[in-house]
């Protein structure tokens, strides 16, 4: 089994609807089960809002440190997974199903070393 990232990408703007976001959170508490059951899940979670991130960049051998995000954007990392899959096929039918849970645009990456490159 190789290990996959699924990135969840949300737009810049106000919290959905609470009805909205229980039943993303209930269809997610799902997901999080079978991927469980079958031995798939390794982990996940959701991010603060990206005006929360500490950026290091290195400069002449000192650490500039700068609030806020790397860049900006109209989209950022709202959250990931990480889960265990036998082949990109199998991650991307996961990342479907991520996406339809969440109505939102789910990028699946491979980890490097054990997909392959």
């Amino acid at each position: 089994m190789k290990h996959y990232l699924l990135s969840m990408y949300q737009p810049q703007g106000g919290v959905p609807a609470p009805e909205f976001l229980e039943r993303v959170m209930a269809d997610l508490g799902v997901l999080r089960q079978e991927l469980e059951s079958t031995g798939s899940w390794v982990f996940g979670q959701g991010l603060h809002d990206p005006d929360t991130a500490t950026v290091l960049r290195p400069r002449e051998r000192e650490v500039l440190v700068t609030d806020g995000p790397f860049t900006e954007g109209k989209e950022f990392l709202g959250g990931f997974t990480i889960i265990k899959a036998p082949d990109l096929d199998a991650a991307l039918a996961w990342g479907r199903r991520y996406a339809l849970a969440t109505g939102l645009p789910i990028e699946v990456r491979p980890f490097r070393g054990e997909a392959e490159d």
